[in-house]
Order: structure tokens, then sequence, then C-alpha cells
């Protein structure tokens, strides 16, 4: 998350004295423009989950519809409760650089700076602004989970697993790499909205929960094609849409470096459609809707990173790489023998870290950030994009492993064979989808 105002960062550069954080905010510096585009930004990402639960949604049997739009819909309810109670603080308050520390449980102190935001970073909207937008990046993160242990999750365990994993993981994670006392920003790396904090992030909890569960019954076998094709495009352009305010809303102001991330945005979503479908095409003598919906996403995902720090023909190489990379990591888990259902690995862990480690390549600091090698910068900066990476996936799966097995110890996880036959819609929540009688 940066400024449109906000100096480049020198890897390695002492942090200014002092965080800001006891420090009270000046309301007269508020600009109205920037607190509305972030408000409207942070609606825009709220929308992000619903169109996650309509493209999960439109991948699974007919018979798990509702549970999917459901474990989406309380990912909404669960996590805006525990950021408001503790996890805003976890990530953003300024206690050290690996959590943020206890001093806003309950959204305390919010007449007081965000730490870090001082000097030239000074943020122009109110702290509860701030709160509000970043709230929804904890909302989806975990959302995107859902994705990978569909058809099979039992809803009470899900319920546990979420939320201990929203406070354990999301909460030190963003505050790594977001906030400006964490230890990974400090050093330099670079994540303009999400890369590593919620895409790798929710990608690395993903293959832990899929290895935890297990496989569904008859996979790789039997038929799992989406049952509702439709509902996978309605829910991609819900995504694409709210995407604007996910990644162009991350520059918390109203200015040029909003335009070039919302440019960036949408470039990379159509490049990544086309590289999908093109490898499709190659590979399987057809290019499909679910591959073309797949491909944006992918492309989306690849450049949230990257939006505020690379230039449009950079996020053409970004779009078009994630496409074609995405597109080929989907073939992984049928060789591992990992079920991730919906693909979340492949698209969320392969092309958030893809898109981080591009910034160390292809990082222009005409747009924001540092030069990466491509444009005259040294390997420092990759060095640091591989380092954000390679600790925010080992630290969420391995933390995701421990607190499956946690919620494993006192609640059976997966549904019994019966009811994982008959669906979780009816098992789970005792509805159904469609009535046709």
């Amino acid at each position: 998350m940066t400024s449109d105002d906000a100096p480049s960062r020198d890897a390695g550069a002492a942090p200014a004295a002092g965080d800001g954080s006891d420090m009270p905010f000046d309301f007269r510096t508020i600009n109205s423009g920037d607190t509305a585009w972030v408000l409207s930004s942070a609606a825009l990402v709220l929308l992000m989950t619903p169109g996650l639960a309509f493209f999960y949604g439109g991948m699974v049997r007919v018979e798990n519809v509702l549970s999917m739009i459901m474990q989406n819909f309380f990912c909404i309810g669960i996590v805006s409760v525990l950021w408001v109670l503790v996890t805003y603080s976890l990530a953003f308050g300024g206690a050290n650089g690996l959590i943020g520390g206890f001093d806003q449980v309950g959204l305390a102190h919010l007449d007081r700076q965000v730490a870090g935001y001082t000097g030239p970073a000074a943020q122009t909207i109110p702290p509860v602004v701030f709160v509000c937008f970043q709230l929804m990046f904890a909302v989806i993160t975990p959302a995107l989970i859902t994705g990978a242990s569909a058809d099979r999750f039992r809803f009470s365990a899900f319920v546990m697993f979420i939320s201990l994993w929203s406070v354990l993981v999301y909460g030190p994670v963003a505050h790594w790499v977001f906030s400006p006392t964490g230890w990974l920003y400090k050093h330099g790396a670079e994540d303009f909205a999400g890369g590593t904090v919620v895409h790798a992030n929710a990608g690395a909890a993903a293959i832990a929960i899929s290895i935890v569960l297990g496989r569904r019954r008859g996979w790789p076998t039997g038929d799992f094609r989406p049952h509702n094709v439709p509902f996978v495009l309605l829910g991609a352009g819900l995504l694409w849409f709210g995407w604007f305010g996910f990644n162009a809303g991350s520059a918390l102001s109203a200015g040029r470096l909003a335009g070039n991330a919302f440019i960036n945005t949408n470039t990379a979503a159509a490049c990544a459609l086309l590289g999908w479908i093109i490898v499709e095409r190659i590979r399987d003598g057809m290019a499909s809707t679910l591959g073309a919906a797949s491909g944006a996403v992918a492309g989306l995902v690849a450049i949230t990173p990257a939006a505020g720090y690379v230039t449009p023909m950079g996020s053409i190489v970004i779009g078009f790489l994630a496409g074609g990379a995405c597109a080929l990591a989907t073939a992984i888990k049928g060789k591992v023998g990992i079920d991730d259902a919906l693909d979340v690995g492949a698209v969320h862990l392969v092309g958030g870290a893809l898109g981080a480690l591009l910034i160390g390549l292809l990082g222009c600091s005409d747009v924001g950030g540092r030069d990466g090698l491509f444009y005259g910068g040294d390997a420092g900066l990759l060095r640091e994009q591989a380092v954000a990476v390679v600790a925010v996936v080992a630290y969420s799966f391995v933390a995701s492993l421990l607190i499956a097995g946690a919620v494993r110890l006192v609640h059976r996880l997966r549904v019994t064979p019966d009811e994982e036959v008959e669906g979780l819609d009816t098992t789970q929540h005792g509805e159904v989808a469609y009535r046709l009688w």
C-alpha cells in the first residue's frame, strides 16, 4: 500500500525516528477527493467477495453451489467482526516488525496517525477510512481459500479454521508487507496491493488445507466439470470490476498513481485472458469460456503486487506470462496428487508469486517504487521480492497446516462419505440451489 506522494523506498533504509503511532492525526490535512476515492474503492473491493462466490459457485457440482456461496458470505461476516476486535491492530499497529500489537484492539485510538505513515508518506484520508479499505482485503483473502476445499469441508470446521486463520496468518503477514513498520516492508519488499499478502498467502493456505482434507471421492477420474459456466463468467466480471478498487484504490489518493494502477490492471487482465486461451488452443485444440474467465483472474492476480510499480508495457508482459504460466500450472495438481479443487494454488499462488517477482525485473521508478533489472536497477529489488515470497508462502503453508491440525483435534474436518455424495447444500445447510418442479 502506498500514497501518491510517498517517496520511493530504499532497501535497508533506516526507518524514521518513531513510527508516529502515538501522534495525533491532523484532520486538517484530509483531502475530500482522496477520501471519497478510497471509500468508493473499499466498496468495489467488497463486491469482489460475492463475485468470488459466483466464480467458485459455478465451478462446483450442483449439490454444492450454495455451500460455496455460503462460505464466501460467511467470510464477510466473521472477518469484519474480527478485524474490528483484533486483526487490524495486529496488522497495522506499530509494536514491532513482526506484529502490530494490541494497542488498537476494538479500533481504539483512531484519532492517531496510522503507524509508519509519517512525513512525506502521511495519509490524506482519515484513519478510519484506511481501516475500512484494508478490511475488504482481509475479507477476500480467506475467501480465496474456499476454492481449494470445495465439496468436502464440514461447515462448522470451516468456521473454526477461517476464524483462526484470519487472525493468526493474515494479520501478521499484512503487517510484515503492508505496514511501514513491518520487517519485509523495511527491507524494501514491494507489494502494491497484495500479491504476497493476499494471493500467495491464500494460495499457500489452499494447498495446505487440500493436503489435510484429502482428495474428493472419485477424484481425479470422476466428473467434476463446472455445473454453471455462466455463473463463472458473472463472477469473473464482478471480480474484474471490483479489482479496479483493489489496485487503483491502493494508491490511497485520487491521482496519477491511481490512474497508472487502473490501466495496468485492465491491461494485464486482458493479456492474461488471451495468454490462457492461447495455451488452451495449443494444448487442447480449443479455447474455452472457463479458460477465458480463469485467465482474466490470473492476470488480475499477477498485476496486483505490481500495479503501481510497472509501466503499461510491463503490465502486458506480466499479463501474458501469468495467463500462460497459470494455465500450465493447473496440470501440476494431477501430477502430485493434491486435490486443489478449483486451482487456487495454480492461479493465486503461482500468479501472486510471479507478479511479485517480476517487479524485480520490470519495476520502473518513473511510475513508483524502485527500478528493476530491466530498467537499470540492481539485483537488490529482485532479491527482496524473492525473500518476501518465500517468507509469506512458508509461513502461510506451515501455519495453515498447524491450524487445520489443531481444529481436527477437537472437531471433524471433513463431511462423511455419504454427506459428500449427497452434497453439502442439503447436509450442511438444509437447502438446494435450484427447484425445477
